[in-house]
């Protein structure tokens, strides 16, 4: 019986104007290019990445299989293939960590279940970055993901995000579409309390990395837009 591959969890720029290099120690470079076949939400950008990662196969040769919101549950099985016929395997979010907030998290149970070796590599969390440099409390914190799209559903939201953070003292993060950015911040502004604490990450490891911590109330004063660009919210009400 053929032992099985390992999948590598591969985290990705956050930033394509960040070369991989300044992102990822050189160890994890090293074991990217080793490998042959990848699972990535998009083919497409996967081999942008790949290839800015100094692969030294022709990017045409490596096998890329397709992993996003829209796979069947019973289809990501069959996404191990490479791994149970003995072939290491990596597995690429679109950016970032893999498995968080990342669809990716289904191929690494079914890894779990089918008794393959998953190995977690260092690289780039937003959600990490953006709570190391929030100043806000790093000991008990919460990621909420995407709030509702629709204002006063989200205000609601927001409402009970902080209650549960004063209650807990917990720092609740949170992301939002780039075009959404502005009419959360919004949202944020005329739902929560002036003495709450937001910050807000944008375009992490970019050279346009943009951070702002500052009370509620001192967010209204200066109006500042967030535009459209990725960014993580993190709000810590007392």
């Amino acid at each position: 019986m053929t032992a099985a591959g390992r999948l590598y969890l591969i985290a990705s720029w956050l930033s394509e104007d960040t070369p991989p290099a300044d992102a990822l120690p050189a160890a994890v470079l090293e074991r990217v290019r080793a490998l042959g076949s990848f699972v990535a939400e998009d083919a497409k950008s996967a081999r942008r990445f790949l290839a800015a990662c100094g692969h030294p196969r022709p990017l045409r040769e490596l096998e890329i299989l397709e992993l996003n919101e829209h796979t069947p549950r019973d289809e990501v099985a069959a996404l191990l293939g490479p791994a149970l016929a003995g072939r290491d395997l990596g597995l690429l979010s679109e950016a970032g960590a893999p498995a968080v907030a990342d669809p990716g998290a289904a191929l690494v149970a079914e890894a779990h279940a089918r008794g393959v070796a998953v190995v977690p590599l260092v690289g780039p969390s937003s959600i990490l970055l953006a709570l190391m440099a929030s100043g806000l409390e790093g000991q008990r914190f919460r990621f909420a993901g995407y709030l509702p799209a629709d204002s006063a559903a989200r205000r609601t939201a927001l409402a009970e995000l902080e209650r549960r953070s004063a209650r807990d003292r917990e720092t609740q993060v949170f992301i939002e579409t780039p075009y959404r950015n502005d009419a959360l911040l919004a949202d944020i502004l005329q739902s929560c309390r002036g003495e709450t604490r937001l910050a807000v990450a944008a375009e992490l490891t970019s050279p346009r990395e943009w951070i702002r911590m500052d009370r509620v109330e001192r967010w209204r004063a200066r109006h500042d837009p967030i535009g459209k660009r990725p960014a993580i919210f993190l709000l810590l009400a007392t």
